[in-house]
This record gives structure tokens, sequence and C-alpha cells, in this order.
């Protein structure tokens, strides 16, 4: 038995508005805090260190100005503990993002350690 067109028409406007929400759901979430909003230059990060799979040493900087401060984290799945506070250091990386290699990078070394820098 086919569908009235009015039912068809109907779940085409459905599925269109659907689609249309997923862009603006993913948006929305990228400017809240669970999706990774900055905090207005108030804090960033500045380095880690891996000490296992579950356990990190982060550098984070809080402040602006005068009263900017490093701080050193331990970081666990139960716990954040301050290990130390500094003040900031001349020397360190001036971006936001973690000075972690990234999945391009990782690939391409892997590529090259592997031999398949000439293979497709």
């Amino acid at each position: 038995m086919p569908m009235p067109a009015t039912g068809w028409l109907t779940s085409l406007l459905w599925f269109l508005a659907i689609i249309a929400v997923i862009p603006l759901a993913l948006w929305l979430l990228k400017r809240t805090p669970m999706g990774g909003a900055t905090s207005n230059g108030l804090m960033r990060h500045v380095a880690v260190l891996p000490l296992s799979a579950s356990q990190r040493v982060v550098t984070v900087e809080v402040g602006q100005g005068e009263a900017r401060r490093w701080l050193v984290l331990g970081v666990t799945p139960g716990s954040i503990t301050t290990l130390h506070t500094m003040e900031p250091q001349a020397d360190a990386p001036a971006s936001n993002t973690p000075a972690l290699p990234g999945f391009a990078q990782m690939l391409g070394k892997l590529r090259q350690d592997k031999g398949w820098a000439g293979e497709r």
C-alpha cells in the first residue's frame, strides 16, 4: 500500500529538519565549556607529561598580567592535585593547544618508519 503524498512529504520535512539541526547542535556545543570553549584568556594549557595511561602532569597558566601563575597539576582519573605553583616562564609555547603531536604528524612518522611513504 503506497504512502499518501502528505505522509511522504511530512517524513521528508522531518528528515531535512533533523539534518539541519545537527550542525546547529554542534555549533552550540562548541561554544559551551563542555565542548571546549575558551575562558576568555584567563586560563591556558602550557604542557602535558603523560606518566601512564591514566596519570599526567599538566601545566596550566591562570590569570592575566601581574597575577599570572603557572599551576603544575597531577591529574588522575579520580583527582587533580596541585603539585607546584610558579611564575610563568619566558620560553613556554605560545599556543593554546597541547604540546602533543597531531594525528597527521604521527601518521607521517609511522609511514616513514614502516616505509609506506611512496605506497598508495
